[in-house]
This record gives C-alpha cells, sequence and structure tokens, in this order.
C-alpha cells in the first residue's frame, strides 16, 4: 500500500523526463534495511579478521592501525587539542591540520566527553556508526529505484570496494557517505529541508563533501526549471542551507590566514593538493607507465578508469539527476585534482551511485545463473580483503 506522503509529494524527474517512483520494497525499509546492513557488518568483519593475521604476522596491532593510520592521527589531533597544528617540511611544503574539516573530529570529541573511550576507539566508534548509516542510506536508494534486490547488492558491492577497508577506519569517508545517501534520498522523496540540512553537515565532513550540495542544488534548479518557479518555500530554504556547511568552514579558514577566498586553498595547495584538469593526474600516469611504481598505484588507475566507465554506465542506465551531479563531481575531483595520487580511490568510496548498474547486472545474474553470481561475489570479497589488508598493514602508502 502507498504511503499518503508519496502521493503528496511530486517524484523528481530523471534526465528524459522519467518519473522515479519509489518502489514497494522501499516502504518495507527497516526490516530490509536490517538484512542489508548484516550483510554488510559481516563482509566487513571478514575483511578484518583478513587484516588482523595480517597484522600480528607481521608485529603490528591491528587496532592501532586501524585507529591511527595517515589521516587519522590528524583527525583524532584536532579531537583532542582543536585546531592548530603545522608541520613545516619545505617552503612550498607546509601541512596544516587547517586542511581537515571539523565535523568528525567534533563528533569524536563529543564521544570522548561522554564516555570513558579513548580518541582512537572512539574514532572507530564513529567511523562505525557511520557506516552503518550510510549502509541503511545506501540500501533505501537502491530499493526505491530498483527494488529490494538490488539495494541489497548496491550495498554488498559498496562493501567489497578494494578500497572498503577504509569504511572500518577512523576516517570521514563512512561519516560523509552517510549525509550524502540521505541527502539524496531526501531529493528523491522531495524533502528539500531534510536535503539541505544533511548536505549542509555533509560539507562539513570533507573538503570534497560539496559534491552533495551541488546535488542538491542541481536538483533544485531542475525542479524550478520544471515548474516555471512555482515551488514552495521549503525547496528555496532547502537549496539555501546545502553549501552553507562547506562554505562556512572554507570562509572560516580564509579569515584565520588573512585571506578569506583564498586561505583554505592555499592551506590546501601547501599540502600538495590542487585542481589542475588533471594534468598531475597525467603526469604521474606517464611515470607509471615508463618507470614502473608500487602496486598500489597501478591499482589505482585501474580504480579510477573503472569508475569512469561505470559513470558511463550510470549515464546510460539514466539514473535520477542528483546521483548523476553527486556521482560526477566526485569523479570529476579524483580524476581531476593533483597530489596524493594513491589517495584517489579512498576520495570515490562514497561514490556509491557509480554502482547501481554492477547490482543491477548482479541481481539478473543471480536470479539466472546462481553459480555465477556466487564467484563474482567471492573473486571481488577476496580481492578486498587482500588488499585491504595490504594496503593497511604492508604498503606504507598514505591511504
Amino acid at each position: 500500500m502507498t504511503h499518503p506522503s508519496t502521493l503528496a509529494r511530486p517524484a523528481l524527474t530523471e534526465p528524459g523526463d522519467r518519473a522515479v517512483r519509489p518502489s514497494r520494497a522501499a516502504h518495507s525499509l527497516p526490516s530490509a534495511a536490517v538484512t542489508a546492513l548484516g550483510l554488510f557488518a559481516a563482509v566487513r568483519l571478514a575483511g578484518l579478521v583478513v587484516l588482523a593475521a595480517t597484522a600480528w604476522a607481521t608485529g603490528k596491532h591491528p587496532v592501532a592501525l586501524l585507529a591511527r593510520s595517515w589521516d587519522s592521527a590528524w583527525y583524532l589531533g584536532i579531537a583532542a587539542h582543536g585546531y592548530g597544528r603545522t608541520l613545516f617540511f619545505h617552503p612550498t611544503v607546509v601541512h596544516s591540520d587547517l586542511a581537515f574539516f571539523p565535523l568528525y573530529p567534533a563528533l569524536v570529541r563529543a564521544v570522548t566527553a561522554l564516555t570513558p573511550l579513548s580518541g582512537g576507539t572512539a574514532g572507530l566508534l564513529v567511523s562505525w556508526l557511520a557506516a552503518a548509516a550510510a549502509v541503511c542510506g545506501v540500501y533505501a536508494i537502491g530499493a526505491r529505484l530498483h527494488g529490494r534486490a538490488v539495494g541489497t547488492a548496491l550495498v554488498l558491492l559498496w562493501g567489497l570496494l578494494p578500497h572498503s577497508v577504509v569504511l572500518s577506519m577512523a576516517y570521514t569517508e563512512p561519516v560523509l557517505t552517510a549525509f550524502a545517501a540521505w541527502a539524496l534520498y531526501a531529493v528523491l522523496d522531495g524533502r528539500w529541508l531534510w536535503a539541505g540540512t544533511l548536505a549542509a553537515l555533509a560539507g562539513l565532513a570533507r573538503p570534497n563533501g560539496f559534491t552533495v550540495a551541488a546535488a542538491v542544488l542541481a536538483a533544485a534548479a531542475h525542479t524550478i526549471w520544471r515548474n516555471r518557479g512555482k515551488v514552495s518555500h521549503r525547496l528555496w530554504t532547502g537549496a539555501a542551507l546545502a553549501p552553507l556547511g562547506w562554505g562556512g568552514y572554507v570562509l572560516w579558514v580564509g579569515h584565520r590566514k588573512g585571506d578569506l577566498l583564498g586561505g583554505y586553498f592555499e592551506v590546501q595547495r601547501l599540502w600538495g593538493s590542487r585542481f589542475d584538469l588533471g594534468l598531475g593526474s597525467l603526469r604521474f600516469v606517464k611515470h607509471l607507465l615508463l618507470h614502473g611504481d608500487r602496486f598500489v598505484f597501478p591499482m589505482t588507475v585501474m580504480i579510477v578508469a573503472a569508475a569512469v566507465l561505470l559513470y558511463a554506465l550510470l549515464i546510460a542506465d539514466r539514473a535520477p539527476l542528483p546521483l548523476l551531479v553527486y556521482s560526477g563531481v566526485l569523479l570529476l575531483i579524483a580524476v581531476g585534482g593533483s597530489g596524493f595520487f594513491e589517495s584517489k580511490p579512498r576520495f570515490l568510496l562514497p561514490a556509491f551511485p557509480l554502482l547501481l548498474p554492477l547490482a543491477r547486472a548482479l541481481v539478473r545474474t543471480a536470479r539466472a545463473r546462481p553459480w555465477h553470481a556466487t564467484m563474482v561475489v567471492g573473486a571481488l570479497a577476496g580481492l578486498s580483503f587482500a588488499y585491504g589488508a595490504y594496503l593497511v598493514v604492508i604498503a606504507h602508502t598514505p591511504l
């Protein structure tokens, strides 16, 4: 039976004016989402077992690796002491903690203030709870668009990505994905105030969190154009709220650095991160082709190339506009940004809509040839678990 709230809201249209209507599976969200969440927890737990065995075999502590690797140490430092840490390596290489957005360390600090947990444990708790919320949002979108089975397959594929080990670490990708998924769901459901609020929070989570605001604004502009400006005040308010989180932090950093509009981007430049339309990425790929490098770098090239192909399939599949904008801008940042080439797959972790075409194909395969689908999932699991352990324990490469 269709919920009355669905009838009261006009459905957002996809490119080509196909209406996005919630499937019946979307209304059985709680119980079905629990099943998807259990499946996600099972595959991530299996990945953690492999990681822990690898860590112990090499004389390392798995919890320390999960809680305090690379950027995690910066976030935990902000949570414990606030902003103010700067490392000077060279006049053109200066690492300031102002490059890290405030929402995740604020959540960690709140947990440490309210519980006896240490910073690292609190960081893992925040990430794991955020991953659970993200799973429910990812499932909700998949189920709404294509049914319960696709929603579950979408969650499974997201949990088996090569870099999905990051979803179990004290990193910000789970937090961003949680706010992004539910903001996108709110847009599809016409709940503009929720969409704008969640987009603002996503913008406080990570530098690429503004992609959620871009999706909300694009969907709002499309709705305004389609309805010739006759829209509710909730849409205008939601659209106005969406960019406030990201924009507010960027301006705060700019004010602190004495350059309101450029201060934050100067901080990022001194970290080696800037947007150069992909020139830095092309130079690095050229280096790989001519000289070779560690395993993580050619894997990065393959993962990013696969993401580009999946985005083309998502367009061909006529996905809803907000999902196309959100995934497209995330992909543009990953491809067009320079610096920390090996981190690009992590930057793409929140781009879960890219997996929708694969989720639909997996469901079709499971119905026609269950054994083939089982082999595919098994191969993905083996790659995810082994590569995740390699990244965290052995590679010694920034995530």
